[in-house]
C-alpha cells in the first residue's frame, strides 16, 4: 500500500484545499512529511481532470496557471471533478531543480514508480495507482527548464490506439496553444505521459517556453490553455476560446541535434526560424582555447526550430536542437 495519505476528500462534494501527505524521515525532522498542495473541486456527475504542474521543479508556467484555477474555480462552474496539483514533484518545485533533491530521481522517467521506494518513487506510484485511474482526462504542463527553450506548444503522442489518438490530439487542439506538435520522444520509458496512456486516458502535455522563468505571454497561454481543455471535457461550461494554431511534427529521431563536443554555444538560427536540411544551425567553440576550428551542427532535415539549448554552455551529449516540420495544410 502506499504510504501517501490525502488531507481532503477526493470523491466529496465542493471545493477543498489540502495536501497530499507522504511521510519521510530526515536529520532535521524524524517524524517529518513530504506535504504535496492539492486541490478537488466537484458538482455533480461529470467527467474527472488530473491537471499537474511541476514534474520537473525548475518549470513554471504549470504552476502558475494552476495556482490561479485552484483560487477562482467554484464548484457551482463546473460539472464533474477537477484534481489540481500544481506541484507534482514538490521537493524539486521547492528547491528549483529539475530533479528531487531528496534522491537525484528525475520524476518523469520513474512512472510507475514504486510503493517501497525513493520519496519520488513512491510520489509517481501514488499517482499512477490512485489519481490518474480516477482521471478520465490529464493535462501534464511541462517547459524546457533551465537547459531548454521551446516555441509554445500543446502536444500529443503516436499512439496505437487510433481513437484514442485522436482523442488526445482533439484535446490538444482544443489547448489552443500558439503551436500544436505531434510529439516522438527521445526516452519514452518511465514518463508519467506513458503511464497515462497505457491506462487509455485522454492525455496532453506541453512545453511552454524555457530558461527556468515564465513570462507573462506563456503564464498566459497556460491559462487559457487549461480552461480550454476542462471545457472541452465537458466540466467547464464555457465556450473553447479559439486560437490559431500551427500544427508541427517530429517524424523521426533525426529532428534531435546532440552536441558533439562540450564548449561555448554560438547559435546561428532563433527559435520559430525556418532552416533547409545541411543548413547550419549552430556552433561550438572551443572554451579553453582561441584559434580552434569550431564543431558545426547542420540541421538533419528541412523544418523550424521548435526547441534549442538554453545556457550559453554546452557539454558532451547535450541536446543543442530541435527541428519540427509543419504540417502542410495544418
Amino acid at each position: 500500500m502506499n504510504p501517501i495519505s490525502p488531507t481532503i476528500p477526493l470523491d466529496g462534494p465542493g471545493k477543498h484545499h489540502g495536501f497530499l501527505r507522504l511521510p519521510h524521515s530526515r536529520n532535521d525532522s524524524a517524524w517529518g512529511s513530504v506535504m504535496i498542495p492539492i486541490t478537488v473541486i466537484a458538482n455533480g456527475e461529470g467527467p474527472t481532470a488530473l491537471l499537474t504542474g511541476g514534474n520537473h521543479g525548475d518549470e513554471y508556467e504549470g504552476p502558475i496557471a494552476l495556482q490561479q484555477l485552484a483560487w477562482e474555480l467554484e464548484p457551482q462552474d463546473i460539472t464533474g471533478r477537477v484534481i489540481i496539483v500544481p506541484y507534482l514533484n514538490m521537493p524539486a518545485f521547492a528547491a528549483g531543480t529539475r530533479v528531487s533533491p531528496i534522491d537525484q530521481v528525475n520524476m518523469n522517467r520513474c512512472f510507475p514508480g514504486r510503493p517501497d521506494g525513493t520519496v519520488t518513487q513512491k510520489i509517481a506510484h501514488y499517482f499512477d495507482s490512485v489519481l490518474v485511474p480516477m482521471a478520465d482526462i490529464v493535462l501534464d504542463y511541462h517547459s524546457g527548464g533551465k537547459t531548454l527553450d521551446f516555441l509554445p506548444y500543446a502536444a500529443a503522442h503516436y499512439l496505437d490506439d487510433a481513437d484514442q489518438q485522436a482523442a488526445c490530439v482533439a484535446a490538444m487542439r482544443a489547448f489552443g496553444a500558439p503551436y500544436s506538435m505531434m510529439m516522438r520522444e527521445i526516452d519514452a520509458v518511465g514518463m508519467f505521459d506513458t503511464a497515462v496512456e497505457e491506462k487509455g486516458k485522454v492525455f496532453v502535455t506541453t512545453e511552454l517556453g524555457g530558461g527556468g522563468t515564465a513570462t507573462a505571454a506563456s503564464a498566459r497561454i497556460a491559462i487559457r490553455g487549461a480552461r480550454n481543455v476542462l471545457a472541452h471535457a465537458g466540466i467547464l461550461s464555457d465556450a473553447v476560446a479559439q486560437a490559431d494554431s500551427v500544427m508541427l511534427d517530429m517524424p523521426g529521431d533525426d529532428c534531435f541535434h546532440f552536441a558533439e563536443r562540450a564548449g561555448l554555444l554560438h547559435p546561428l538560427v532563433d527559435l520559430g526560424e525556418s532552416v533547409a536540411e545541411g543548413q547550419p544551425i549552430a556552433r561550438i567553440w572551443a572554451g579553453d582555447r582561441t584559434g580552434a576550428q569550431p564543431v558545426e551542427l547542420r540541421a538533419n532535415r528541412a523544418g523550424v526550430i521548435a526547441a534549442r539549448h538554453f545556457p550559453g554552455l554546452v557539454q558532451l551529449g547535450d541536446c543543442v536542437a530541435v527541428i519540427a516540420v509543419p504540417e502542410t495544410g495544418a
